[in-house]
């Protein structure tokens, strides 16, 4: 079988197991990522998987710059990308995706033993001003709604230029007397 042959037939067995899987992703018949962990769990990773013209007879090009992974620090993902280099060195001239996906998921936590999340400070003041500032400019769109009964009494009130007769909204001075007001006791 050529190299071609064994990669069809690899990238059939993975878009079988896989298929409906969240954390496995497509995105060209060469090049995959798998997510090992959850997404809300701190140690997971993202594994960016690509294969050269020879795989499986040479090892794939494994990464771990994507995106989700800014949390890990480079110690973390060196001890990772090790790992999985001697998996493939084992694995050398067969099909190893799906091993090396599986072997990822269940050492996981040896893996990420010594991780502590790298935080910067633009994540979290970003975070928290986004959720307000977003909160408030919802508050301020919203206007208010009147009923069909409170816009015709509206309408009724105010004279052909739609204007409101001067002193619409004035209180009585007298009623207020009469109901009192502070007692100067």
């Amino acid at each position: 079988m050529t190299a071609n042959e064994d990669q069809e037939m690899e990238l059939e067995a993975l878009r079988s197991i896989y298929e409906g899987d969240e954390c496995f992703k497509e995105i060209s018949p060469v090049s995959f990522q798998f997510r090992v962990g959850d997404l809300e769990d701190t140690k997971a990773f993202i594994l960016d998987v690509t294969w050269p013209e020879t795989y499986p007879e040479t090892a794939p090009q494994i990464s771990l710059d994507a995106f989700f992974n800014n949390r890990i620090s480079a110690e973390t993902k060196q001890l990772i990308l090790s790992k999985l280099e001697e998996q493939v060195e084992a694995n050398l001239g067969t099909a190893m995706m799906y091993t090396l996906f599986e072997w990822a998921k269940e050492n996981q936590e040896a893996l990420m033993e010594n991780h502590k999340p790298v935080v910067t400070a633009v994540t979290l003041t970003s975070s928290s001003e986004v959720t307000t500032t977003s909160s408030t400019a919802r508050k301020k769109e919203k206007k208010e709604q009147l009923t069909k009964a409170q816009k015709r009494r509206i309408i009724s009130r105010t004279d052909n230029k739609g204007e409101l007769p001067r002193g619409w909204n004035w209180v009585d001075v007298i009623k207020l007397s009469k109901t009192g007001g502070k007692n100067d006791d």
